[in-house]
């Protein structure tokens, strides 16, 4: 019997398989984190997180060039602060962590696209993305249990922050922490200070996820007590997702984010189905840190599988992603 549809004709080798390959990585796909701490010439490795480490700011030049030079054209950039305190000042100072790596890098990369992540976690003594509700705080609340994160007095500093950010010269804005109303306080903070050309990446669907664990490690921001579910979203509510994202899209949000990506795969593919805006993913620490550890252990090959993984969040849809990988893929791709 003659067989007409035979699909592995396609397949037969490298050269046709490449011909009619439907999802590719390049560079210009990719946003590399940054962790950044202060003091001086200080490179200090993530134990959880191989081949990542905190910065200084006199670093961040030569980093800067380097992920330039790579094609890459955008880092987002997580600070941490050399003191905490209860409402995460360093975050909106002019002169906190992440102004000032705003600025070196504008004055060394220039073209390079500057991300803001803008939460509190880092920043706050108690590990939460904003105002506790406590007994003796000015904007305490009797009728909300304590260790309660208050929602509307954290927009207030979200707007101050993200003007702070974008006064020092980041190019988009990314509210991170999952509150009610977010992205538009920070639209309308920015719009009043005249930066109505700042974009916002909303982190619109963020999991409250067990992937985060070495993130934490590396921004030094575990919670000091409970978690984050309270203001994270469910990893079982798959409707919710886009109700969340409803709401960003409504208040001004340029960009949607999901994250963390690979659990997500179905959150980026009803969002790229529903919307129009950029889609972005975010492949996370744990994400990152598995596939490393899996690869010690001689279990599977670190590039193969982290390409792998990386094809499938950019085939359910997101046209651009963050990892901790960006680096290692531009070399991949430009080496063979």
């Amino acid at each position: 019997m003659s067989l007409v549809n035979r699909p592995r004709r396609l397949r037969l080798n490298p050269a046709i398989r490449r011909l009619i390959r439907e999802t590719t990585l390049q560079p210009a796909d990719f946003i590399y984190p940054l962790f950044v701490r202060h003091g001086e010439r200080l490179r200090i490795p993530i134990a959880s997180m191989p081949s990542q480490a905190q910065l200084t700011i006199d670093l961040l030049a030569e980093e800067a060039r380097q992920i330039q030079r790579l094609g890459i054209p955008a880092v987002i950039l997580f600070g941490i602060p050399a003191q905490k305190d209860a409402v995460g000042s360093d975050n909106f100072h002019a002169d906190g962590i992440i102004p000032t790596a705003i600025r070196a890098i504008k004055a060394t990369a220039p073209e390079l696209l500057v991300i803001s992540d803008m939460c509190f976690c880092e920043y706050t003594e108690h590990g939460h993305c904003g105002i506790i509700n406590s007994p003796g705080h000015e904007h305490y609340n009797p009728r909300l249990p304590a260790g309660y994160l208050l929602n509307d007095a954290t927009l207030d500093l979200l707007g101050r922050a993200s003007v702070a950010h974008a006064r020092a010269g980041a190019d988009v804005i990314a509210p991170s922490g999952m509150l009610d109303g977010m992205v538009g306080a920070i639209r309308s903070a920015l719009d009043a200070d005249g930066f109505t050309h700042t974009a916002i990446m909303s982190y619109a669907a963020k999991a409250a996820s067990v992937f985060y664990g070495p993130f934490r490690d590396a921004a030094e921001s575990p919670p000091g007590f409970g978690d984050r579910a309270q203001y994270q979203l469910d990893p079982a509510n798959r409707r919710e997702a886009q109700k969340e994202i409803a709401l960003d899209i409504e208040q001004g949000a340029d960009i949607l984010l999901i994250k963390p990506a690979l659990p997500n795969l179905d959150i980026i593919r009803d969002t790229r189905a529903s919307c129009h805006l950029p889609l972005a993913a975010y492949q996370v620490s744990g994400e990152y840190a598995m596939l490393h550890a899996a690869a010690e252990k001689g279990w599977l090959g670190l590039r193969g599988a982290a390409l792998e993984s990386l094809i499938s969040i950019k085939r359910a849809g997101a046209d651009m992603i963050i990892s901790y990988f960006a680096k290692d893929v531009a070399n991949w791709l430009e080496n063979g």
